[in-house]
């Protein structure tokens, strides 16, 4: 079942990575005029940037966790049988 799931798991990445990134961009706005500082800018103020990658690995991966979740609910639906391990394993 893995490997029919592959072509959903990619599909939602692509698609999660996109979202992401629309919601990130929204969000940064709340924060700056400007848009958001990357690594590899010159002139830049480390506490922005460090807030920009923080608030930008947050929300990649929730969303992230969110559509694969979702994906994982639908391929259920679509065959009857669950992609992945049915609950976390106890510690």
């Amino acid at each position: 079942m893995r490997f029919l799931f592959l072509p959903f798991s990619v599909v939602s990445g692509l698609v999660a990575g996109q979202l992401a990134k629309k919601i990130f961009d929204g969000v940064w706005r709340l924060f700056s005029d400007e848009e958001a500082p990357e690594a590899e800018h010159r002139e830049i103020s480390l506490v922005k940037l460090v807030l920009a990658l923080a608030i930008e690995g947050a929300v990649f991966r929730a969303v992230r966790g969110l559509v694969d979740h979702g994906a994982r609910h639908g391929f259920k639906r679509a065959t009857g049988t669950w992609p992945g391990e049915e609950a976390p394993d106890r510690a």
